[in-house]
């Protein structure tokens, strides 16, 4: 497995956002590094822009963003994100980023940013016990080289799941599967923008869950905050699974979730859609 080695370095630096003379305009060029193996930027990458942005311009972190996906950027383009602050309260902010490149719509974010100081606290949900250790797993297979791509900059291992592509034979498995997940180059400040990365990868739950091969396009994710990741798939309908994502860090010091609902398309058709992606199509 190839991983980039190198000095840990925040999310902003991982992703390449770059702030601009206007505090409610930032830029990220769309690279290879933050993009998918078909050739256009992940979607937990640009949720995490748009988050990153936010907290930059409102001066306080996320609580929860939704994320609803327009178009592609693909590697080469410079995506614009414009930051809206609707409300700024005395301890919470109301915005969303609107992220375009030229006039074409990619995403829009819409979240919540702030806190307030109250002395009781609790988390009731808990790591899964018994897990093997990452160096135990298996690594997680790819369809596509993934070499050049985000997965290339991750190391992701299988603890629950098809680790080999050919046990994708139309199966159904429970509807969880359970990765160890980390970013090696921010081991360190581990935010919010990088746990909307990590907890990007409902899709491959989906496909093990179902048991099928194929691409899927993301209407829409969620985020509210080294991790096990949780995928639970709760159904499928129509080419439209919906599905979940449960962060836990290795420590237990921490459980965030993450929501996706996706469109399908059988392998034969994603095949086309890639093979025709030198023009950037909208969703549908």
């Amino acid at each position: 497995m190839r991983l980039v080695e190198s000095s840990p370095m925040d999310s902003r630096q991982f992703l390449g956002l770059e702030p601009t003379h206007n505090p409610y305009r930032w830029i990220l060029p769309v690279v290879p590094g933050i993009s998918t193996a078909g050739g256009f930027l992940f979607g937990g990458c640009g949720l995490a822009a748009a988050v990153a942005a936010m907290e930059g311009t409102s001066g306080r972190r996320a609580v929860w963003a939704t994320a609803q996906y327009l178009s592609y950027a693909k590697p080469g383009e410079t995506m614009d994100i414009d930051v809206t602050v609707a409300v700024s309260g005395h301890q919470i902010t109301q915005a969303r980023a609107v992220c375009h490149v030229g006039d074409r719509e990619i995403l829009t974010v819409n979240a919540a940013l702030g806190d307030r100081d109250l002395d009781e606290t609790g988390q009731f949900e808990t790591m899964p016990t018994g897990l093997p250790l990452p160096n135990e797993c298996k690594e997680r297979p790819h369809v596509l080289d993934w070499s050049d791509s985000i997965s290339g900059r991750m190391d992701q291992r299988v603890v629950k799941g098809r680790d080999r592509l050919e046990d994708l034979d139309g199966t159904p498995g429970d509807g969880q599967v359970l990765l160890w997940s980390r970013i090696p180059e921010v081991l360190d400040g581990v935010d919010t923008a990088t746990l909307a990365i990590l907890g990007d990868f409902v899709p491959m739950g989906v496909g093990q869950s179902l048991g099928i091969r194929g691409g899927w396009q993301q209407p829409r994710q969620h985020v509210a905050y080294r991790s096990v990741g949780s995928h639970r798939v709760g159904a499928a309908r129509h080419s439209h699974p919906h599905g979940s994502a449960r962060l836990r860090a290795r420590s237990r010091a921490h459980v965030r979730r993450g929501r996706n609902s996706h469109g399908y398309r059988k392998p034969e058709l994603h095949r086309a859609f890639l093979a025709r992606h030198a023009r950037a199509r909208p969703f549908g």
